[in-house]
């Protein structure tokens, strides 16, 4: 009896051992098209058996969708040869294709996910993860062109979802391992566009995750940076979301402290906010660490401005000047204060006032080579100065006139 009960329980054992799949499974694997089995695999996950089956399940839709996707950019690369050798080419299923590299990837994403647990025995054995990685990243390339296709044919939802899944697939764990050299030319400026599409749909969260992807991309980090200070800003409608936006805003100076743009933009909130003195402190503290730091010295040089002090305004003018000679605001503004300024000597000190104007004049000049075509309006007063210092009717006057 002993040695009876013994073989039964090796019997039962084995069979334990050796259970085939669940009916579900075994549906969800007879499937022959994606649609299918995809239907199979949502309405009955909570009958496969265990997260092996689950894997095995969204592996399905891995083989299925990378067949769809094999079978058409195969005849792309096909038609490349036989264009050039004048053969005949064959048809592409190209809305199929990119569809098919969507589906491939997800179902990889969630295969891994389940794929990637313990089993029975506690250890971490992953079945489908090598072949997967593989496969998958190539069809995940694709989306870069998908996204592409579908703005040219004016449907921004495409774009967003397959724009959208290829940045978010970059930080998958199942492609940790791929080489990332094919995309470092424009993942940031995907990325970007995928934010800009979030944002337009009002998703917010979404937008700024993606703005945080693309400002890792030197190329698009100032882009990027203002994007997100714009999502930030949507909505403002009281005093508390305004306090809340500018905490949001300092708190990304504090990531980007050479950023002008976040810069400007913490300077102009507390001065919208009417608090003149934290708009001067925080000036104060970027100056500081950095002296020469242009955008500070230009917000502070025109704060002493709005506060009708031109002899400040135009020493801190100046050190912007030197700090980036090239920018014909500046020049106008500081041509202004010295100009305000000579007044005073005009009779009291010839000789200071004459010092003073011909300064003046020296940095409207200097706006009007910067600034030609006149965005800001410097034609009169450079004349007036013209006029005050030399008289209407010279020479040099006379001239300044044609640009009034």
């Amino acid at each position: 009896m002993k040695k009876f009960m013994i073989l039964a329980l090796m019997v039962l054992g084995t069979t334990c051992a050796f259970a085939g799949d669940s009916d579900a499974l075994k549906a969800i694997k007879k499937a022959k098209d994606f649609n299918e089995a995809q239907n199979l695999v949502m309405n009955s996950l909570g009958q496969l058996a265990n997260d092996a089956e689950k894997a095995a399940a969204y592996n399905k839709l891995v083989d299925l969708a990378m067949d769809k996707f094999t079978k058409e950019s195969t005849n792309v690369t096909w038609n490349q040869t036989a264009a050039q050798m004048g053969q005949e080419t064959k048809p592409v299923d190209e809305a199929g294709m990119n569809e098919a590299a969507y589906n491939a990837v997800m179902a990889a994403m969630e295969c891994d996910k389940y794929d990637q647990k313990p089993n029975e025995k506690g250890k971490v054995a992953p079945k489908f993860a090598a072949k997967n990685a593989q496969r998958a990243w190539q069809a995940r390339q694709q989306l870069v062109n998908a996204g592409q296709d579908a703005l040219n044919n004016e449907n921004q939802a495409e774009a967003k979802k397959f724009w959208g899944l290829f940045v978010d697939s970059d930080s998958a764990p199942l492609f940790k391992d791929c080489d990332r050299a094919f995309q470092q030319p424009f993942f940031g400026q995907v990325a970007r566009f995928a934010a800009i599409f979030a944002y337009q749909d009002k998703d917010m969260a979404t937008a700024l995750k993606y703005c945080d992807v693309a400002v890792n991309d030197p190329s698009e980090a100032e882009n990027a940076l203002a994007l997100k200070l714009e999502i930030l800003g949507a909505d403002l409608k009281n005093h508390e979301d305004s306090v809340k936006y500018l905490a949001n805003v300092k708190e990304l100076f504090k990531q980007h402290s050479d950023n002008a743009t976040i810069l400007e933009k913490v300077y102009n909130m507390y001065m919208g906010m009417g608090d003149k003195a934290a708009a001067l402190s925080f000036l104060d503290d970027v100056l500081a660490k950095n002296p020469n730091n242009f955008v500070a010295l230009a917000d502070k040089g025109m704060y002493y401005m709005d506060q009708d002090n031109a002899a400040e305004a135009a020493k801190y003018l100046k050190q912007a000047i030197d700090a980036k000679e090239d920018n014909a605001v500046v020049h106008y503004y500081y041509a202004i204060c010295v100009r305000a300024q000579a007044q005073a000597f005009s009779d009291a000190d010839p000789a200071k006032f004459k010092s003073m104007m011909e300064e003046a004049i020296k940095h409207f000049d200097r706006t009007k080579e910067l600034d030609p075509d006149k965005m800001i309006p410097w034609g009169y007063n450079r004349w007036s100065a013209y006029s005050q210092l030399y008289g209407e009717d010279d020479a040099k006057t006379k001239a300044a006139e044609a640009d009034k």
